[in-house]
């Protein structure tokens, strides 16, 4: 499969340039893991770092579900990858985990994302709260959100690509 990554039109309205650049972002991320083994996205970055492709991708899977699941939507979503007793259990892969899981994983949030996101305006404030701050966004403010979410974890993909096979890329 070959990613495609698009950025939206220079004079997109504000909503579709917002779901635009969180596409793009996403695609971009999903390009840094394209053509890589599993074991190689289980590789982190850096010791003592546990940081790997694979990992990014199941995070955002998990933010993509604290978001647009618990947040927006104030559905009880359970973690997928962590747990009180391992708080970045997304990040500690084991030889069982799969790419192929944490992708389709990361993909089934972002359909349930774009679904429940279709229900709200852009100043439509959230039906649920932020666990730690008690807070409720508005859809653009959590729009934004990811899009730098996503931006920030790319950089770190990025590199981490490079260190693999040498990869670069905007």
């Amino acid at each position: 499969m070959t990613i495609e990554r698009t950025e939206p039109a220079t004079d997109a309205a504000e909503r579709t340039m917002l779901e635009g650049w969180l596409d793009y972002h996403r695609n971009t991320l999903a390009w840094k893991c394209e053509g890589l083994s599993d074991e190689q996205l289980r590789t982190a970055s850096v010791e003592p770092s546990e940081l790997s492709l694979m990992g990014l991708v199941r995070h955002m899977a998990e933010v993509e579900r604290g978001w647009f699941r618990k947040v927006l939507t104030n559905e009880d979503a359970p973690p997928i990858y962590y747990s009180d007793e391992d708080q970045d259990g997304e990040f500690h892969l084991t030889e069982s985990d799969t790419y192929q899981e944490a992708f389709a994983t990361w993909q089934a949030e972002i359909e349930t994302a774009r679904r429940n996101a279709a229900r709200f305006a852009l100043d439509d404030l959230s039906e649920g709260k932020h666990r730690r701050t008690g807070e409720q966004f508005n859809l653009r403010w959590i729009y934004t959100h990811m899009i730098e979410e996503y931006a920030r974890h790319n950089g770190h993909a990025d590199l981490i690509r490079e260190r693999l096979d040498g990869s670069t890329g905007d």
